[in-house]
């Protein structure tokens, strides 16, 4: 069955990754730059549709304020195929049809953002406040972005052309759950062929409540004091600064951003030792206690644009520091002593990047080829082992050709190279571990070595618009090359309650791929469903083994052959600005076809859920002065395809309002929104959250209120 599943598979997928985005393209078959396209709540237009690839979600700034929910990732949650892993209060990662960490990419005007993204315990380095578009691609988007793009991309932009010669906006909001509270503050202008964008935020949030009095950590019960998740406090600051020129044939920004978190571990997730701590972390809920991480990532793009005729130059350059320490109470384990100091894990990156495209129209072709270099220098320190310091370097190109076959059909095709290498440093326990002879030696965690990698992949697809109906397939082959974590780690991560060991001889991992897309649109009802098949020949991730190491259950990387299959589907229907309705879903399926776990799925698999929002307004006497207030309903099922020893989680219902007013006068808009978060306080677990290991469920009911100045 496997052989014949694998062959008719690969019979259908002899292209590669699936067709670029439209927006990095650049140029339409008449010339027009279509980066500038902004798909607001017409996001399903035809005409958009028809020039953008099949699973492309395009969202304003305008959606990332009304849908504020505590983090970016919680806010794109409400985008079929998009899930956000939930890791303690305010923090979480993105994750696209059941894929986060290093196989998806976040893209920060049009640079990769380089953090510690391996680590499960927490989110983006990214300032969503200074956001003006956020573009979603659902699948493989390899042939543009290279290796982490296997899964989709989260492509962020915030050097936007301002459309006033000044304007202004306050932003201040609060949520109870965690009694967060913070502000932001934007400012942004352009003059003759000069323009600027200033964006400065601030938040502080407190421990998160639960709708439980106890978890359960393994055999153990803990109680929580009212309900809290002890010890999850945190904050976080961030500045962006953009300056740019935008003048008939060349345009030119200079982007830079520092952003700035500090936040506690959940105390009891780093196991039951914490009953030994001097600490008292129920003192007060808004402290912020050992065990904590602080991160600080800076960065610096340069993005240049230089059109010639019908054609266009463009090069990017970037820097990014990305600085990470977790902090912990001294305390032996194993044969380890105490440590002096409160250091136990740092993490400091630097990565330099340079991306360069050239655009061309030749008769009905739209051709792109373009070059990605990228080096990494990490560098591990403190008492605590999990990952090696290492040195990296990506570089790779690629052609591509957009060809108008007829004013309803449209062809793509691209191939790319890729050549990268990961070298891994030597490290030693800083302390004596017995051996069997009687001896005792400073243990070799990880080992001097240098890999290479390679990579050809090529691509197609078509767009074919009939009457109302756009159709499409894309057809592709996507990579990525394994982590340092992946290939050196040998140590405990306690935030996710396992000790993980890497595998040097790991090979790059390699994804087929074939992508559907059905779009219709007719007054004032649109619709989509986009079914895709997924098949991994060497997919990587941690294998549970029946050993335990340190008084921790082992983990060790491994390869197996994974097919996936699902979809997303979305309708929307608008009653004469009076009403607005939407219906959407997601599913996805998984199986293992060798290794030891043959025949389950994969761990951490997000189960079947549907969200229907109905929003009213109430008031929409003039244009500016609206009312709203809207119901999302969601239901998500059980998850039962697991794999040893995860727990099937049950399915669960929940209930969020909103309500929101907008008032202009004259000059000022203010604009006030309210919403209720778990409405009926539901007890629930999210199947991909780490959390559920121990027993700990979602937030509670949160009620949060946003108010906004521009002038």
């Amino acid at each position: 069955m496997k052989s014949i599943i694998l062959f008719a598979f690969l019979s259908v997928c002899c292209a590669v990754a699936r067709a670029q985005e439209d927006s990095l393209w650049g140029i339409a078959k008449n010339g027009v730059d279509i980066d500038e396209i902004t798909v607001k709540a017409d996001k399903n237009n035809l005409e958009v549709q028809m020039k953008l690839p099949q699973n492309i979600v395009k969202l304003d700034k305008n959606f990332i304020e009304t849908n504020f929910s505590g983090s970016l990732m919680q806010s794109l949650s409400l985008i079929p195929g998009v899930q956000a892993m939930n890791i303690g209060s305010n923090v979480s990662k993105p994750v696209i049809r059941g894929l986060g960490f290093n196989r998806l990419a976040v893209v920060e005007n049009g640079i990769k953002h380089q953090g510690q993204q391996w680590g499960h315990e927490h989110g983006l380095e990214v300032s969503q406040f200074s956001l003006d578009e956020v573009e979603i691609i659902k699948g493989p988007a390899a042939m543009i972005y290279g290796s982490d793009a296997l899964g989709g991309v989260i492509s962020l932009k915030d050097n936007v052309l301002p459309e006033k010669q000044r304007e202004s906006r306050v932003l201040f909001f609060v949520r109870s759950n965690n009694a967060s509270f913070g502000f932001s503050a934007n400012t942004e202008g352009i003059k003759d062929k000069f323009f600027y964008k200033l964006c400065l935020s601030a938040e502080k949030y407190s421990d998160s409540k639960v709708p439980v009095d106890s978890i359960q950590y393994y055999s153990y019960y803990i109680k929580l004091k009212d309900n809290r998740l002890r010890n999850t406090a945190g904050k976080n600051g961030d500045a962006t600064l953009t300056l740019g020129f935008q003048g008939k044939k060349l345009k030119s920004t200079l982007n830079i951003s520092d952003v700035y978190t500090k936040s506690g571990f959940f105390a009891n997730a780093h196991g039951i030792e914490i009953r030994l701590s001097q600490i008292d972390f129920d003192k007060s809920f808004s402290d912020i206690d050992y065990p904590f991480s602080t991160a600080n990532h800076l960065m610096a793009v340069s993005n240049n644009t230089v059109k010639i005729g019908r054609s266009s130059l463009n090069f990017d350059l970037a820097f990014q520091n990305n600085s990470r320490e977790e902090f912990s109470e001294p305390t032996s384990h194993g044969y380890m002593p105490k440590p002096d100091g409160f250091l136990e894990r740092s993490f400091y990156k630097n990565t330099f990047s340079f991306n360069a495209g050239y655009k061309m129209i030749l008769a009905n072709h739209n051709l792109h080829l373009g070059i990605n270099n990228e080096f990494q220098k990490n560098s591990s320190g403190g008492w605590g082992y999990v990952l090696p310091s290492f040195e990296s370097t990506a570089n790779g190109m690629y052609f591509c050709d957009k060809f108008y076959a007829a004013d309803n059909l449209i062809l793509s095709a691209g191939v790319r190279a890729d050549f990268s290498s990961m070298k891994i440093f030597e490290y030693k326990d800083w302390f004596k571990t017995p051996l069997q002879n009687g001896d005792s030696a400073f243990v070799t965690r990880s080992e001097d070595f240098l890999k290479h990698f390679g990579s050809f992949v090529f691509s197609c697809g078509l767009n074919y618009e009939v009457g109302d109906w756009v159709l499409k397939c894309n057809l592709g082959k996507s990579f990525r090359t394994p982590l340092a974590a992946e290939l050196g780690s040998d140590g405990i991560n306690y935030q996710i309650f396992r000790y993980e060991r890497g595998n040097k001889d790991l090979q790059p991992e390699i994804s087929y791929q074939a992508d559907f897309g059905v779009n219709f649109q007719k007054n004032g009802f649109t619709f989509y469903f986009t079914p895709f098949l997924n098949f991994f020949p060497n997919y990587i991730y941690l294998n549970p083994q029946s050993r335990y190491v340190e008084g921790l259950q082992l983990y060790e990387y491994v390869q197996n052959e994974v097919f996936r299959l699902g979809g997303e589907f979305q309708a929307d229907y608008a009653l004469k600005k009076k009403a607005e309705f939407s219906l959407g879903g997601e599913f996805l399926k998984s199986k293992q076809l060798s290794g030891d776990k043959k025949g389950y799925g994969l761990p951490f698999s997000q189960p079947w859920s549907i969200v229907n929002t109905s929003k009213y307004f109430i008031e929409r006497k003039r244009k500016g002065n609206e009312c709203y207030v809207s119901v999302t309903l969601k239901y998500t099922g059980a998850q039962k395809n697991i794999v040893p020893p995860e727990k099937p989680t049950p399915g669960y219902f929940l209930t969020n309002l909103s309500a929101g007013k907008k008032i202009v006068l004259k000059k000022t808009e203010l604009s006030a929104d309210f919403s209720v978060e778990n409405l009926f306080n539901k007890v629930y677990y999210n199947h991909t959250s780490y959390y559920r290991l121990i027993d700990v469920p979602e937030a509670g009911r949160c009620f949060s209120m946003k108010i906004e100045f521009k002038f």
